[in-house]
């Protein structure tokens, strides 16, 4: 998954074959994680948690410590920029702390979907979960001081007051971050588990060919830009991306509204569901080969 994120993922986001930046981003997190996990899975799942947890936790502790030009602090807990060669730069975008920790997390969290489990108690375990860390997220806005490294801002009763307050780090993704994303991901699995139906059914697809999704809808989102470039008038050259795409000066004005987004954003996973629904068939059919089962 390393290997995958420098090359597969970065081509595809750039189609630049010098590779002028590369990002290591969240399929490089993951796959340190696994890597990791491979350790962890050895240990007591007690232990399991308690790694996790105090990562999740602590992590912000870190936050005033700055180790100027070291690249492996920055692989761990700094996003940011190195020229390994000339003009060609990397990116530590996702920092591995504490992404390895919500990762084991995960792992801990999945042995509550053994068939011995019962579903009432799981459901009553993410309901607590869930509304326990909304409940921290809103103690530690109402602290204002440890959780995120930069402080929201009151402007009073208004609409901006509350942007500041959901203004939460991701890079790398601070306590008060993961407690709000967390939170509304544990109340969403207390509540979904047993609705069934067509939706289902179809978003169910997408959940069993995520890696196979993600890499194919990066380089269709891609093509696309590249050929709307050429249609209208910027040119299908200036989408071979040296760097971030908002950062290249040729590209300045070259956009959409975001209803339009959201209308291209849909138009894509439609596109891309026959062939994962095609793909996860495929998988079905031959469990015995292993190694679909990353895909």
């Amino acid at each position: 998954m390393i290997l995958v994120e420098i090359i597969i993922v970065t081509f595809g986001w750039k189609f630049d074959v010098l590779f002028k930046n590369i990002g290591l981003q969240v399929i490089w997190a993951l796959g340190v994680s696994m890597l990791v996990l491979a350790g962890l899975i050895h240990l007591p799942a007690k232990a399991t948690l308690a790694f996790s947890c105090i990562i999740i936790f602590g992590h912000n502790l870190l936050d005033n410590t700055h180790i100027e030009g070291n690249f492996l602090w920055s692989l761990l807990h700094e996003r940011n920029r190195f020229e390994w060669a000339e003009g060609h730069t990397i990116v530590t975008s996702y920092s591995l702390f504490p992404w390895i920790a919500v990762m084991s997390l995960g792992y801990f969290f999945g042995s509550m979907y053994d068939s011995s489990f019962d579903a009432k108690k799981r459901q009553r375990l993410w309901y607590i979960l869930g509304f326990g860390c909304l409940l921290l997220f809103i103690i530690l806005v109402g602290i204002n001081g440890y959780g995120n490294p930069e402080k929201w801002i009151n402007y009073g009763f208004s609409f901006k007051t509350l942007m500041s307050i959901l203004d939460v780090q991701k890079y790398p993704p601070s306590l008060r971050f993961l407690l709000v994303t967390l939170g509304g991901t544990f109340l969403f699995l207390g509540n979904t588990e047993k609705i069934k139906g067509k939706m289902i059914s179809f978003f169910s697809i997408f959940g069993r060919v995520p890696f196979f999704y993600y890499i194919i809808h990066i380089y269709l989102i891609h093509l696309l830009a590249l050929f709307t470039a050429e249609y209208i008038g910027y040119g299908w050259q200036s989408m071979i991306l040296p760097k971030f795409v908002v950062l290249v000066e040729s590209l300045k004005g070259y956009g959409f509204n975001l209803i339009t987004v959201y209308c291209i954003w849909i138009s894509v996973v439609l596109i891309l569901f026959p062939l994962c629904k095609k793909f996860d068939a495929y998988k079905q059919i031959h469990k015995e080969k292993w190694w679909l089962s990353y895909l």
